[in-house]
C-alpha cells in the first residue's frame, strides 16, 4: 500500500537532526508498530502537490506551525485536494493542522481556543462506534501541541474522541477520513524538548511547566503504538483493493 504524506510543516531546526521531519516520524511510528507501507512525501507548503487524489492508496496530512485561518494559497489548494481525495473514496488521516484543515475544508470552524494552549500528554475519552476502534480501551493518551481547535463541526463529521479541554479531539468523516487533534507521532522525548524550546517565547511559562510535568512523570508513556494500529487499520481497510 502506498501512503502519500502531505507535509504541511517540519520539525524545528534545533530538533530536526535528532528526530527527523514530521513525515519521518510517521514512517518511524508505523515501523515501530509493525506496519510496512510504501511512502511518498509531498511538501505542499512549497507547492509540491501530487498529480491527483488517486496517486496514492491512502493519505496523511501532518501537523504544522501555520494556522488554518491564514488561508494561504497552498492551503486553499490543499483543501481542494482534500475534497478530491474524499470524492475519490481514498482513505485519509489528518493530524493537528491536518485535523483542522480537513474540518475547514468541509465547512467547520477552526480558531484559537479560549482555554489557551494544550501541551504535554493529554488523555481522550473514546467513543468506540467504529470498526477501527474494536477492542479499544475507554481512553488513550498521546502528546498534544496546539492553540487552535475545531470549534464547530462540519455536517459530515462524527466524534470518536474528546476531552474536557478538546471536545472534538478525534473525528471521522463519512468513514473515509480519520483525524486527531493531538500527535501520535510525537514521542515523549520530542514532546519534552519541543515544549522546552517553545516555553516563554511561544507557550506561556505556566502552561509549558504544566505540560512538562506530564512528560517528566516517572511512568509517563503514550498510547502512540495503539493509535498507529488504529490509523493503519483505517487506511488499509478503506484503500482500493488490488
Amino acid at each position: 500500500m502506498k501512503i502519500g504524506i502531505l507535509a504541511t510543516g517540519i520539525t524545528p531546526d534545533e530538533l530536526l537532526n535528532e528526530y527527523g521531519s514530521y513525515a519521518d516520524m510517521f514512517v518511524q511510528l508505523f515501523q515501530q508498530s509493525g506496519h510496512s507501507f510504501e511512502y511518498q512525501v509531498f511538501d505542499v507548503r512549497e507547492g509540491r502537490f501530487p498529480g491527483g487524489a488517486t496517486d496514492c492508496d491512502g493519505w496523511i496530512i501532518t501537523g504544522s506551525k501555520f494556522n488554518v485561518y491564514q488561508n494561504l494559497p497552498w492551503m486553499q489548494q490543499l483543501k481542494e485536494l482534500i475534497l478530491e481525495i474524499h470524492a475519490a473514496n481514498r482513505p485519509m488521516v489528518g493530524i493537528c493542522f491536518g485535523h483542522q484543515i480537513v474540518a475547514d475544508a468541509f465547512g467547520g470552524r477552526v480558531d484559537k481556543y479560549a482555554g489557551g494552549w494544550g501541551v504535554g500528554l493529554h488523555s481522550y475519552e473514546v467513543k468506540p462506534a467504529f470498526d477501527f476502534l474494536k477492542g479499544a480501551p475507554s481512553s488513550f493518551c498521546i502528546s498534544a501541541m496546539h492553540q487552535d481547535q475545531v470549534l464547530s463541526l462540519p455536517d459530515n463529521a462524527q466524534v470518536f474522541a474528546s476531552s474536557d479541554f478538546c471536545s472534538f479531539a478525534g473525528l471521522v468523516y463519512d468513514d473515509r477520513i480519520l483525524t486527531f487533534q493531538a500527535h501520535p507521532e510525537f514521542n515523549i522525548s520530542y514532546e519534552n524538548q519541543l515544549i522546552s524550546l517553545r516555553k516563554g517565547a511561544v507557550i506561556p511559562d505556566e502552561t509549558a511547566e504544566l505540560g512538562l510535568a506530564t512528560v517528566n512523570e516517572k511512568d509517563a508513556q503514550t498510547d502512540s503504538v495503539m493509535v498507529a494500529h488504529w490509523m493503519a487499520d483505517f487506511l488499509t481497510k478503506r484503500a482500493p483493493q488490488a
